[in-house]
């Protein structure tokens, strides 16, 4: 399955992108707009987590990600 991306502009889909679909085909287009599955608690524990990571960002503790990935497949 391929996808395709679009824009809303003038309340119409624009899809500016070559695509490979033969002249005329119809779509059917389904708008994924539903929120994650996390309830209030969870969205606020995942809120805490970033906010914590981010403040250790500003505070230079971080590692290029070369580094960590090298330390995961090292573990395997």
């Amino acid at each position: 399955m391929s996808t395709l991306r679009a824009r809303v502009v003038n309340g119409r889909l624009l899809v500016d992108e070559p695509t490979s679909l033969p002249e005329g085909t119809v779509l059917e287009l389904v708008v994924d707009d539903e929120d994650d599955e996390l309830d209030p608690e969870e969205r606020r524990l995942l809120n805490a987590a970033i906010s914590k990571a981010w403040e250790s960002v500003k505070a230079g503790r971080v590692r290029p990600a070369t580094e960590i990935i090298d330390e995961l497949r090292a573990r395997r």
